[in-house]
């Protein structure tokens, strides 16, 4: 799993950020994703964040990726609306 956290001054620049995000993975917070791991996903965000974000920071604009590990994936507390994202939903 990979959870990606960002922060960018412009409007466009962030809502173009989070639509891109969107495509790989779910939103956990306003500016706050999950994603799937897999090296070919990895690689396809750092490289589209190397050639059209990077050139767009400001100041203050940031991009953090984290890579949580399966062992650490288990460690991982969650409350609320995100606590049913570890549960089997069956429907009949």
């Amino acid at each position: 799993m990979i959870i990606i956290a960002y922060d960018f001054t412009d409007n466009k620049v962030r809502t173009k950020f989070s639509k891109f995000i969107n495509k790989f993975g779910k939103k956990v917070q306003y500016s706050v994703y999950e994603v799937r791991n897999s090296p070919r996903v990895l690689q396809n965000i750092l490289k589209e964040i190397e050639l059209t974000y990077k050139q767009l920071f400001q100041g203050s604009d940031s991009i953090l990726i984290f890579q949580v590990c399966e062992g650490d994936k288990k460690k991982i507390v969650r409350y609320g609306y995100a606590a049913n994202d570890n549960e089997e939903v069956l429907i009949f």
